[in-house]
C-alpha cells in the first residue's frame, strides 16, 4: 500500500519518525516533504499530499504539522478529501470505519512517537464499513462537496 506523507517544519521531526515507521511495516512510502527544519507553509504541503491521494498515486495521505490543525483544515478544501485530526486510536480507527477518512493528520508538538505508531497502526488497518448509516452519511458529506462545487461552477460564491 502506497502511503503519501508530508509536513511543515513544526511536523517535520514526527514526519521522519512516521516514515521510518511506515517503511518498516513495508509500506510505500511517497514522502512530499518537506525535508528540514526550515520554516514552510502548511497549506503546501496538504495540497501536494490530498493531490496524490485524489488522484489514485497514493491509496491513503498523512500530514503533520505543529497541531495538525491548520494541515487538517487546508486538506478538507480538496475535493475527494476526508482529513482528520487524530490524537487517539480510537479516532484514528473509527473515523476510517464510519467516516472513510483517507488523509491523516497529526500534530507534531502533541503526539509523541510511540503514540504516533499507535496510532498509525490503528488507522492504517482500520477499513470502512460501508453499510447502513455510515455509507448514508458518508453519501450526505458527499452531496455537500458536489453542491459545492456546483456553486463553484456557476459562479456563486
Amino acid at each position: 500500500m502506497r502511503i503519501a506523507v508530508g509536513a511543515d517544519h513544526a511536523g517535520y521531526p514526527l514526519k521522519v519518525d512516521v516514515v521510518r515507521f511506515l517503511e518498516q511495516q513495508g509500506y510505500e512510502v511517497v514522502d512530499l516533504g518537506t525535508h528540514g527544519a526550515d520554516p514552510v507553509d502548511y497549506p503546501d504541503y496538504a495540497k501536494q499530499v490530498g493531490q496524490a491521494v485524489r488522484d489514485g498515486q497514493a491509496y491513503r495521505g498523512i500530514l503533520v504539522c505543529g497541531s495538525g490543525v491548520g494541515a487538517c483544515v487546508a486538506a478538507n478544501k480538496m475535493r475527494g478529501i476526508r482529513a482528520a485530526l487524530c490524537h487517539d486510536t480510537y479516532t484514528a480507527h473509527q473515523g476510517v470505519e464510519h467516516d472513510d477518512i483517507n488523509v491523516l493528520c497529526l500534530g507534531g508538538r502533541v503526539v509523541g512517537p510511540a503514540l504516533a505508531c499507535d496510532i498509525l497502526r490503528s488507522w492504517l488497518t482500520a477499513r470502512y464499513i460501508g453499510a447502513g448509516r455510515h455509507k448514508r452519511r458518508v453519501e450526505k458529506i458527499l452531496e455537500i462537496e458536489r453542491a459545492e462545487m456546483a456553486r463553484t461552477d456557476a459562479g456563486i460564491l
